[in-house]
Parts: C-alpha cells; sequence; structure tokens
C-alpha cells in the first residue's frame, strides 16, 4: 500500500499536493486531497456522470466532521477560505494517510483514540461512500458530520445567491433536491440522526484554480446535519447518491468495492506470467488502469465502452483512447474490455476518420485528427496479437478498407496521400490535427500543416498491419505490400542528414520543419518501422540527450529558442508551453519500447520507467500525471491520472519484462470461414 505519515499529513503544502481518486466505472468521480481540502473545482465527493460517462456535474462537495471525545471537540476537516486561510486544520490529526487499492483512508489521532476514514465509489453507480470507524477509544466517541452539496457542471463554480433547495427527510436521512427536474440526491446514514439544513457557506478558495488564472471562489449549501455515538470499533456509513435506492449498508457496499478491485488483479495475474514477481507500483498501475475504462451506453448497444482520458478534466477522445487501449486492457489481461472498446468506435467511423473527443456537452462529435483513426488500426493489430480473435477482425476489415480508401483518396482537413511520394499530409489554418493540439483563440500553437513524422509512421504501420490483416482473412495482400514499401521509400524524405534526426514535419508552408521534438520516436516503437537500424539508433540517441526527462519526453529540445521549460500561468501561458518544452510522460513508454527496438537490451531499457515508481507517491496518487516541466526537477502538472500515461507505461514495462501471454480471446471469437 501507498502510505504516508505525519510528515507529508502534517504538511498543508504537502499534503494539498497529493490528491486521491476514486472511480465508479461510469465517467463519475471523487477526489480531493490528503488535506481534506477542496484545492480544485473538480474536486468533490460525488461528481455524477449523469449522461455516462459525461454530464459530469457536481452534487456533494465536502463534508465537515469533527468528534466530540474525551471532554473536547475535534475538527477532522480542513476547509480552504478565500484570503489563504485553512481552518479548522484538521489535517494535523492525521496521523497516517494511506491507499487501499484506490481508496483514501485516512488514521486520526484524538487524544488516545484512533478513527479511522475511507471514501470509496460503488462501481458502476453515482454512489460515494465515506465510512467512520472507531479504531481505538476508551469510551465512546460523538460523531457529527456536515454535508455540505452542489448542483453544477464540474468546469464551473457556483454563486449560490438565494438559490432555495429542497431538504425533505425519507427513510435513513435526506433527499436533496436542486430545483425543478434536477436528479435527486439521497444523503443515508443508517443509525444516525438527520437534520435538515438550508445555509450557504461562502467564499470557499481553490488555489490550483487560481493559478491557472481561473475563477477560483466557490461556493455550497450545507443541507444536511448527522449525529451518532459510536461505540469503540463502531462505524457509521454516509451514503451520497444521485441514484433511487443506493444500498445503506457500508460493510457491503466496501466488501463489492474490495471485490471489484481484487477481481481487477487477479485477471492481471492469471493473463500476466510476470505478475506475480511485479513490484508494488506495477500493481497499483494495474488498479489505476482500471480508473479510466468506462461505459459508454449506445442506443443500439447498452454495453459500450470507452476510455476517460485523464482526471479531472478530460472526456473521452479518440486519439488518447486508441493510444491507451492495449495498456489498460490487454497488458491487464482484459481483452473482452479491448473488444468492446474497438466495436463502439466502430459505430463513429466516418469519412473513414474516428472522432477526436465527444463534446461534454452532447453535441455531435469532433473529428479533427489526423491520427486517431491511424492509432485504431495498431489498437485493432494489438487485438488480434493478443487473441487471435478472427471472428472481430473479419467484421472490421470492410471497415478498415474504407479508411485506408478515404485517406488515400481524401477526407476533412486535407488529410490525403500525397500521389508523388505515397506520404499522408494533413491541415489547414485555425485546426490542429496531431496530437499537439493546444489551441487559444484562433491561435494553433503548434500547426504542424504538412506532413507530420508520426502521422505517417502510423500510415506505414497502418498499411503493414492492414497486408498482414489480409493474409490472415486469405485475401490478396500484394497491392497493401507495394503501397507500404512505396510510403518506406517516401520516408526517406524524413531524414534530416545535417542534424542526424528526422524532420518533424515536412513540405509545410515554410518548408520542412527541422525542430528536435519527440513525435520521431514513434517511428522507432510502432511494430513496423521504415527506418533502417542505423537511423532507429540515431533517433533514440537524440531524444535520449536532448528530450528525456525522469518521468517523459520534453515536447520541444531545450536548446530551441521557442522552448519553454516551466508549465503554468493562465490558459495562453499554459497552452503556449504545453507542447513546447513540457515533458509528456506518455511517451515514456514508447521511448522505452524505441531503445529496445534500437539496441535489443530490455533491462536496460526498463530502466528509464523505473523513476515513475516514485512519482505515483505524488500528485495523483497512485497513477501519473498527464505532464512534467520540462526543467528538473520536473514537477507534475496537468491532470493528476492520464489514461496514456498509465497505459504506456504498464504496457512497455510489460513487453519489456516477460514473454507475451497465452492468446485469451473474448467468448464470441469465430473462425474465419
Amino acid at each position: 500500500m501507498l502510505t504516508w505519515g505525519r510528515e507529508v499529513a502534517g504538511d498543508l503544502a504537502a499534503a494539498e499536493r497529493r490528491e486521491w481518486l476514486c472511480v465508479n466505472g461510469s465517467g463519475g468521480f471523487a477526489s480531493g486531497t490528503i488535506a481534506g481540502t477542496q484545492t480544485r473545482r473538480y474536486h468533490g465527493l460525488l461528481v455524477a456522470a449523469l449522461d455516462p460517462p459525461l454530464g459530469r456535474t457536481l452534487l456533494a462537495a465536502q463534508v465537515h466532521d469533527s468528534v466530540d471525545y474525551g471532554g473536547r471537540t475535534w475538527a477532522l476537516f480542513c476547509g480552504r477560505w478565500a484570503g489563504g486561510v485553512a481552518e479548522p486544520s484538521g489535517y494535523q490529526l492525521v496521523e497516517r494517510f494511506r491507499l487501499d487499492g484506490t481508496t483514501p483512508v485516512w488514521t486520526y489521532a484524538v487524544a488516545e483514540a484512533l478513527i479511522e476514514k475511507r471514501v470509496w465509489m460503488e462501481p458502476g453507480a453515482n454512489t460515494t461512500y465515506l465510512r467512520w470507524r472507531v479504531l481505538r477509544a476508551r469510551e465512546p466517541v460523538a460523531l457529527t458530520v456536515k454535508a455540505l452539496v452542489d448542483y453544477r457542471d464540474y468546469h464551473a463554480t457556483t454563486r449560490g445567491g438565494d438559490w432555495r433547495m429542497d431538504v425533505a427527510r425519507v427513510p435513513d436521512g435526506l433527499r436533496v433536491t436542486a430545483f425543478d427536474g434536477a436528479r435527486p440526491l439521497l444523503l443515508l446514514a443508517r443509525g444516525a440522526a438527520a437534520e435538515p439544513a438550508h445555509a450557504w457557506y461562502r467564499d470557499f478558495d481553490l488555489p490550483r484554480e487560481r493559478e491557472r488564472g481561473l475563477d477560483h471562489v466557490d461556493e455550497h449549501l450545507h443541507a444536511a446535519t448527522f449525529r451518532a455515538t459510536l461505540q469503540p470499533g463502531a462505524a457509521l456509513t454516509l451514503v451520497l447518491s444521485a441514484e433511487p435506492a443506493p444500498d445503506p449498508d457500508g460493510e457491503t457496499a466496501w466488501a463489492r468495492r474490495a471485490r471489484h478491485e481484487s477481481d481487477t488483479l487477479s485477471r492481471w495475474t492469471r493473463a500476466r506470467p510476470e505478475a506475480k514477481t511485479a513490484p508494488a507500483w506495477i500493481r497499483h498501475l494495474v488498479l489505476a488502469a482500471d480508473q479510466f475504462v468506462v461505459r459508454r451506453p449506445l442506443p443500439d448497444d447498452p454495453d459500450g465502452a470507452t476510455v476517460i482520458a485523464g482526471y479531472h478534466w478530460f472526456g473521452d477522445w479518440g486519439r488518447d483512447t486508441m493510444i491507451a487501449l492495449p495498456g489498460l486492457t490487454l497488458a491487464a489481461g482484459r481483452p473482452e474490455v479491448a473488444r468492446k472498446i474497438l466495436t463502439t468506435f466502430a459505430r463513429f467511423v466516418d469519412r473513414g476518420m474516428l472522432p477526436n473527443r465527444f463534446p461534454d456537452g452532447g453535441q455531435a462529435p469532433e473529428y479533427n485528427t489526423a491520427d486517431a483513426t491511424l492509432w485504431y488500426v495498431e489498437a485493432i493489430r494489438a487485438y488480434h496479437a493478443a487473441t487471435g480473435d478472427d471472428g472481430l477482425l473479419k467484421d472490421l476489415y470492410p471497415m478498415l478498407e474504407s479508411i485506408l480508401a478515404w485517406h488515400r483518396d481524401g477526407t476533412r482537413y486535407g488529410i490525403r496521400q500525397d500521389p508523388a511520394d505515397g506520404l499522408l499530409a494533413a491541415g489547414e489554418p485555425g485546426v490542429q490535427l496531431t496530437w499537439m493540439d493546444a489551441k487559444v483563440g484562433d491561435w494553433v500553437v503548434t500547426p504542424r500543416i504538412g506532413k507530420p513524422v508520426e502521422i505517417n509512421a502510423l500510415w506505414y504501420n497502418a498499411l503493414v498491419a492492414m497486408a498482414g490483416f489480409a493474409r490472415r482473412l486469405r485475401r490478396p495482400a500484394e497491392e497493401l505490400d507495394t503501397q507500404a514499401a512505396r510510403v518506406a521509400t517516401g520516408f526517406e524524405r524524413f531524414w534530416n542528414r545535417h542534424d542526424g534526426w528526422c524532420f518533424d514535419v515536412l513540405d509545410g508552408p515554410d518548408g520542412n520543419e527541422t525542430a528536435l521534438r519527440p513525435n520521431q520516436i514513434l517511428a522507432v516503437s510502432l511494430p513496423a518501422s521504415a527506418l533502417p537500424p542505423a537511423r532507429r539508433r540515431a533517433v533514440v540517441d537524440a531524444c535520449a540527450r536532448h528530450l528525456l526527462t525522469s518521468y517523459g519526453l520534453r515536447s520541444l529540445a531545450p536548446f530551441d529558442a521557442r522552448y519553454v521549460g516551466r508549465y503554468g500561468g493562465d490558459q495562453r501561458a499554459r497552452d503556449g508551453a504545453y507542447h513546447q518544452g513540457t515533458a509528456w510522460g506518455w511517451l515514456l513508454g514508447p521511448f522505452a519500447l524505441a531503445h529496445f527496438n534500437a539496441y535489443g537490451d530490455a533491462a536496460r531499457a526498463r530502466e528509464y520507467l523505473a523513476p515513475l515508481a516514485d512519482h505515483l507517491g505524488d500528485h495523483g496518487l497512485g497513477s501519473i500525471a498527464e505532464i512534467f516541466d520540462g526543467d528538473a526537477p520536473f514537477l507534475p502538472n496537468g491532470c493528476i491520472a492520464q489514461a496514456w500515461s498509465v497505459a504506456e507505461t504498464l504496457r512497455a514495462w510489460q513487453a519489456l519484462g516477460a514473454p507475451a501471454p497465452a492468446r485469451r480471446a473474448p467468448s464470441r471469437r469465430r473462425r474465419v470461414s
């Protein structure tokens, strides 16, 4: 277990820097800090996905809990207030904080008594549980819990004004209805006295939002107070739920949560021979991987699945989903989940393209991506390599043929194969199409119009994969082989002989882009590489010398005049640094794999992943951040937990450490006839 003592829990700055995350597998989550404070608008005890996996709405913000013991009142919580005040200082009572799987657990020392509090979510439901247990005491402990609620989009903040919510008694607690037509919130605590309340708590300060140049003052409604007297060894569970009939029994609810995580680890250990000897931090990554896989119900498929790109603020993105899919599912022993995601996204292929993202408001999918579809082909290849599922391959093959045809003949945003060299060109002014997609207003920070190196590495990889698919299905493959060979010849143009690495973009508005960026590492790490061995080593060496950090690859070399080594400030400053020097965690896995492909030393390649073991105890606990400063000490930033950061680390670690597992296809595997 990841665990921290008073040296962290009792230091407000250190405790607030470390954030915990619980999820429900439907897009909902709960999150906060070790200190118990809310430092972001995204922190709360129930951020419900009212339209899974989106429609995320803050319903239950926080609790103000205290105990009466030994003739004193002890506040267990800490509030962040405007003006920089943090009080009461309940974090100073935390003797120990730990993660039990992904569940945050606080142990408070109150005189000689010990009180444990834990928070978890019900798998598949918009329900959060908080349980207090008296571990040690010489007399009963009187517990008081004030529940603070809200009803707002999770990207927003609240000004309560004269807003009145309806607070009504129900068995075991209270029901809060924010307004007519709102989803009711149930606050239940079997065995406690429940008292309705209606008082707005104002001027909560959100320091992380202030640092980001955003609105940083929030308000929540105190809607209920629960009181209970607990004997030594006894517990009280508070249920916060947007479901019509949540289970109020905390013991059985915890057993379900523990069983879910135990099953997740068991599937991994059964599928991966090396799992039994894997270090503890890799076990944590397997649990972290599960946090990103969520439901996306469709009208014709209520069991659709997708991937949340990152917590707290990302939804499901096509590019992120396909990059992360092998690590989140196949490396974790869950091929049936990979299959479901692949078939879910097949429904959204349009004009040969996969969506870039699904907007939070439920609008039509956006297709501004040149690489998501090519990553989709690679995800199908990885799935088939792991399972031998010819049935799915046969079902998807016509769609894959149409994808290639659209890319050859031309689709949205100028994405089209150049007949002169066989390479893919993409881009038009004002549109960001590659993963380096920062845009502020009309300013596309890294437009990369032309022929980006990783797009063409993926294009070559897709053609090689398709030729393999054709042979597997006993279909003609010669033309695909010819096309792949032509792209390999055209790929020669990417070699920058002067600098000894690849051009980042060919044939752009200003010619060829010579900047050293990490995109070329994919031309070495992907299964099919158009680069000869000597150039693969040269690419790896250039990235190692100039881009490699402990936690990821810089997005631009420090010697470039445009390099920004620190990520921070308002949105324009942050987006201006996003791909101009900021280091990205997801690229460390491809770098390790590229190093192995270039030099053949698996143990040495694995060493590049090892620093992430320490990172799991900082920022997003038990997970891997989205980004890091390009300058030492490479502080984490962005999302506290990013799908492709976790997935690519897990995939690379396992690929570099053990033989591939025996193929195990989902139950619907079919033979090709």
